[in-house]
C-alpha cells in the first residue's frame, strides 16, 4: 500500500461531519511535525483549524482543504460503509474519497517527498486545514486569515486540493469563482376568500410580474474568464395548500452567482429598483456568501499547468465554473490561488470514490508545484 493511499485510508476512516474533525488534523499534524513544521491549532468556537509552517521566509505557499465532510446520508443505499474506506476495482469508497480526503493526503506525502529531496528549501511551505467548508463557514478559513492578517502574515501562492477536476485527474485547474449573492422576499398580502378576491390582496399576483422582469434582465455579458452572471430563483412559497384560500404572504428566495464585471451593490440596487417599479409592499433580506476572484496566469497557474502536463500528459484548462470555496477567503488578500484536485463525479453523492491510481498522480503534481514555485 503507497503511503497516499495509507493516508487517505486513515482520514477516511474518521466520521468528520462537519464541523467535527473527529482526529483527522492530528493524524495530518503528526506526519507534518515529522518533517520539520511548526503547527499553530486554532480552534474558533467549535470548529478545528490549523495553521503549519516549514520556513521563516518568503514566498509562503500554502495548501488549503477541509477536514469535514457533509453527512453521508442513508448508509443502506451505499454499497460499502462510508466511513469504512474500501477498494473496489481501482476505486477508493469513502465519503470524503474525493471531498477532498484524498487531496489532502496527496498534500501530504508531495510535501514529505519535496522535502526529502529538497531540505534546504525557499520560501515558507504552509498547510491551513479547517474543519468548517462544508457548513456555515463563519469559524474557519475565514477567522484563520484574520489570524494571518493579525500577524501580519501574507500567503503568496495558495493551491487549494478540491475536486476540480472533470473527466481525468487535472484536466479542470479553477483559477477562479463567481460571487454568490442571496436574498429571501417576504411579499406582504392581505388573505381572502377566493371568491371574493376584491377583499383580498394576493401576494403571489404581486410577485409573479416582477420576477418575470427579474429572470428576463441580462446582468451583464461576462467576460473571458467568467460566464454570464445568472439569477436563479430557488424557492417559492405562499399559503397553507388549500384552493379557496388567497394567501397573506409570500416568501421568494433567490441566488445570484456573480461575475467580475458587475458588484454585489450594483446587483441589489436592480432588484430593489424591479420590485419598487411593481409598488410591491416587501420586505427583502440580503446574505453575501462571497465576491468573485481570478487569478490570471502567472506564477501559480502556470506551475500548475506545466506539472499536470509533466505527470498526465494533458493540457488542463482554466475555469471558475461551479460553487463557491474557501478560496474566496484567501483570494481577497491578492494571494494567487487556484484548486487543482480528483474528478468531481461523486463527490457529495453515495458511493464517493477516488481512483487509486489519482492518489498517487495528485501527490506527484503537487510535488512538482512545490519544486517549480520553491527550488
Amino acid at each position: 500500500m503507497s503511503k497516499t493511499l495509507e493516508l487517505a485510508k486513515s482520514l477516511i476512516s474518521q466520521a468528520s461531519v462537519t464541523p467535527d474533525d473527529n482526529g483527522c488534523q492530528s493524524i495530518m499534524i503528526e506526519r507534518l511535525k515529522k518533517i520539520g513544521f511548526e503547527i499553530r491549532s486554532l480552534k474558533f468556537g467549535d470548529v478545528d483549524n490549523f495553521w503549519a509552517t516549514r520556513g521563516n521566509s518568503g514566498p509562503i505557499f500554502a495548501f488549503a482543504g477541509h477536514t469535514d465532510v457533509v453527512p453521508p446520508g442513508n448508509e443502506d443505499a451505499w454499497n460499502t460503509m462510508p466511513f469504512e474506506p474500501t477498494i473496489k476495482n481501482g476505486f477508493l469508497f469513502g465519503r470524503g474519497a474525493a471531498d477532498m480526503k484524498g487531496g489532502l493526503a496527496s498534500m501530504v506525502t508531495a510535501t514529505e517527498s519535496f522535502v526529502k529531496e529538497n531540505p534546504n528549501h525557499k520560501g515558507t511551505i504552509a498547510f491551513l486545514i479547517t474543519s468548517d467548508e462544508e457548513g456555515v463557514a463563519i469559524n474557519g478559513t475565514v477567522k484563520v486569515m484574520d489570524y494571518l492578517n493579525e500577524n501580519n502574515t501574507k500567503i503568496d501562492f495558495c493551491l487549494i486540493g478540491e475536486p476540480s477536476s472533470t473527466s481525468i485527474t487535472g484536466d479542470v485547474i479553477k483559477n477562479g469563482r463567481r460571487g454568490s449573492l442571496n436574498g429571501v422576499i417576504h411579499v406582504k398580502g392581505q388573505q381572502g376568500h377566493v371568491a371574493y378576491p376584491h377583499l383580498a390582496k394576493n401576494p403571489i399576483h404581486f410577485i409573479a410580474p416582477a420576477l418575470s422582469d427579474l429572470c428576463s434582465l441580462e446582468w451583464d455579458s461576462g467576460n473571458e474568464y467568467f460566464p454570464a452572471t445568472s439569477f436563479q430563483v430557488s424557492n417559492i412559497h405562499s399559503g397553507d395548500g388549500v384552493t379557496n384560500v388567497i394567501p397573506g404572504e409570500a416568501k421568494v428566495m433567490f441566488n445570484f452567482r456573480y461575475s467580475t464585471e458587475t458588484t454585489k451593490e450594483e446587483l441589489m440596487s436592480k432588484v430593489h429598483e424591479v420590485l419598487d417599479s411593481h409598488k410591491i409592499d416587501y420586505i427583502l433580506d440580503w446574505s453575501h456568501s462571497g465576491f468573485p476572484f481570478l487569478t490570471p496566469e502567472g506564477d501559480l497557474v502556470s506551475a500548475c499547468i506545466s506539472a499536470v502536463e509533466e505527470t498526465k500528459e494533458i493540457t488542463p484548462e482554466l475555469s471558475t465554473s461551479g460553487g463557491t470555496s474557501d478560496g474566496r477567503f484567501i483570494a481577497q488578500e491578492g494571494t494567487q490561488v487556484v484548486e487543482l484536485g480528483p474528478v468531481n463525479a461523486t463527490i457529495h453523492k453515495v458511493n464517493e470514490s477516488i481512483l487509486v491510481s489519482d492518489l498517487e498522480d495528485l501527490s506527484r503534481i503537487y510535488s512538482k508545484v512545490l519544486t517549480k514555485i520553491l527550488v
